[in-house]
């Protein structure tokens, strides 16, 4: 009867914000199952309107668009999309004032600030529009759908700031959680008297859901096996806004004793992706947004990997077009046996800048470190690898009780087998620092 009450204070809450929640829920539930013509006829008819308003009232596309001889007329598929040059993060910055629309109708000027995470680099502000958000809400819910997720369900919360964690006082904190039947954990306090505590809220609240970043979730299952404490098991576990791996997600599954389902988000561009319970990759919502996978030489991919570039469909107040997202993920249009026609992202292979550069000139990516710590992970709690130039690797490692000295003789030997030229330095650290945003990052590349 108590959780019945709070689901009813959880609609109550999203229909006092919007009227038009509801309706669009149960309208993109069923969009869901269209085909795939109709999903992309439905993407190329909003691309038209958005790009003719842009073309009219924002100045940085109308420049851009005569600067290149074309015009909105002129992109009438998918294929001719790729007309439009690229957009980046620098390209924004220095042209932050030609992205305001000169439009004033209020429904284009209806909007919220936000910046990106900064997670590999400097924020990013930018507006976003009432519309765009409304329906990234959305579709988040129906993302959680496809693991059993309905409206109001009781949720627990493992994250950081982009999480929305910490934003709120404690009685601003206190009644938020009431009324959405949910309760925020922190991933910036785990020390052990902090994972006690987060053990005994899930234990209490057992919740039917957790939501949470892969690391900080991962790093709780560990305490949990550690420190053997039982532990409530949800129906689902939902990772975000990092990359899960694979020992990750065992790990999870073993000590939650349910599944895992993996998410990818990305609210300056509009994209977002589900995992359904035939966990072959994660859908792409095509609602709100065209994703596009390239080549290093820009060309579209249909079957594998490439540059993840997106084009918001909706967010009037600052268009983002053929935005570089920085991410390298790879597609499929295969079919799933779930029965959606979607396109999906079997993987996020790691930021872009995730790519390390030997002394010899090679590329080396930073998954080449991930199978190598997976391979001589005993008596190694966390650890973070952090180029800091061509010539020098730096590992921080926290070790366990069971760490032995000889591992790093292996450890280096591997690393050496890729580039003689590196000078490898191991640091024993009690704390890996976290970035801002509560985020942990386990490949740094800071050389040029």
């Amino acid at each position: 009867m108590k959780n019945e009450i709070r689901k009813v204070l959880f609609a109550a809450l999203h229909t006092y914000f919007d009227i038009g929640f509801y309706p669009l829920y149960r309208k993109l539930k069923e969009s869901n199952r269209n085909n795939s013509d109709i999903l992309i006829e439905n993407q190329i008819r909003q691309l038209k309107v958005l790009l003719s308003y842009i073309y009219k009232y924002v100045p940085y596309y109308t420049m851009l668009f005569k600067e290149n001889n074309i015009t909105p007329k002129d992109i009438e598929t998918m294929e001719d999309l790729k007309r439009v040059p690229l957009l980046n993060k620098d390209a924004i910055r220095e042209n932050i004032h030609y992205f305001t629309p000169t439009n004033r109708q209020i429904k284009y000027l209806d909007y919220f600030c936000n910046a990106t995470g900064g997670t590999t680099g400097t924020p990013l502000k930018y507006r976003l529009s009432r519309k765009a958000r409304l329906l990234g809400g959305v579709l988040l819910y129906r993302g959680w759908g496809l693991a059993g997720y309905q409206l109001g369900d009781r949720m627990v919360f493992l994250g950081g700031s982009s999480l929305a964690v910490n934003a709120k006082s404690n009685l601003l904190k206190r009644v938020h959680e009431l009324l959405r039947n949910i309760k925020k954990l922190s991933a910036f306090d785990m020390s052990h008297k902090d994972m006690v505590k987060h053990a005994k809220t899930i234990n209490a609240f057992k919740p039917k859901f957790i939501r949470g970043y892969p690391s900080a979730i991962y790093f709780f299952a560990r305490w949990l096996q550690d420190s053997s404490v039982r532990i409530h098991s949800p129906k689902a576990i939902f990772t975000t806004s990092e990359q899960l791996y694979p020992t990750m997600r065992d790990t999870i599954e073993s000590v939650f004793k349910c599944k895992v389902y993996d998410g990818y988000g990305l609210n300056d561009g509009g994209l977002s992706a589900y995992e359904c319970a035939e966990h072959c990759g994660m859908h792409i919502d095509t609602e709100r947004s065209i994703l596009e996978v390239i080549d290093e030489n820009g060309a579209p991919v249909q079957e594998g990997t490439g540059a993840i570039i997106a084009t918001d469909l909706y967010n009037y107040a600052f268009p983002f077009i053929r935005y570089q997202t920085g991410d390298i993920g790879t597609i499929t249009h295969a079919p799933c046996r779930c029965g959606l026609q979607t396109p999906r992202l079997t993987s996020i292979e790691g930021r872009s800048v995730d790519v390390l550069r030997t002394p010899e000139g090679k590329s080396v990516h930073g998954w080449f470190f991930l199978y190598l710590f997976w391979k001589y992970q005993k008596g190694i709690q966390q650890y973070q690898v952090i180029q800091e130039s061509a010539e020098k690797i730096r590992v921080k490692i926290i070790p366990t009780k069971d760490f032995e000295d000889d591992i790093l003789k292996d450890i280096g030997e591997v690393i050496h087998q890729k580039s003689r030229g590196w000078k490898v330095e191991f640091e024993f650290v009690k704390e890996i620092e976290k970035s801002k945003s509560g985020k942990y990052k386990f490949i740094i590349s800071m050389a040029k």
